[in-house]
């Protein structure tokens, strides 16, 4: 039996921790490799994200871009890994969306 994909949402800085901006050339980059991991995403509009490191205290003020795959839980995992080794990050944020994906194609795309 597969394993259960699910819809998962994490969060891609928009800037460096050092507070460069990221080029869209390595948010391609990032792209590509989920892609690789999933077949595809969804890139939603950019918000303001706030958190504060719980090791020193500090504040991060940040754009963030939300994305969102179809994943299991070790993709998702993997992509983690990766958004935290690309972007130079201390952390990654994800979350469930929903447990049940469904992708309807109708007889005539077929």
């Amino acid at each position: 039996m597969p394993e259960l994909k699910r819809l998962w949402q994490v969060l891609v800085p928009c800037n460096f921790n050092n507070g460069k901006p990221v080029r869209t050339r390595h948010h391609r980059e990032w792209d590509k490799r989920v892609r690789k991991i999933t077949g595809g995403l969804t890139i939603l509009t950019p918000g303001k994200g706030q958190w504060v490191d719980p090791v020193d205290n500090r504040l991060y003020l940040d754009r963030i871009i939300p994305v969102q795959v179809i994943a299991t839980d070790q993709e998702i995992a993997q992509i983690a890994a990766i958004t935290c080794q690309h972007y130079r990050q201390l952390a990654c944020f994800y979350f469930l969306v929903s447990d049940q994906v469904q992708i309807f194609r109708p007889k005539e795309a077929a």
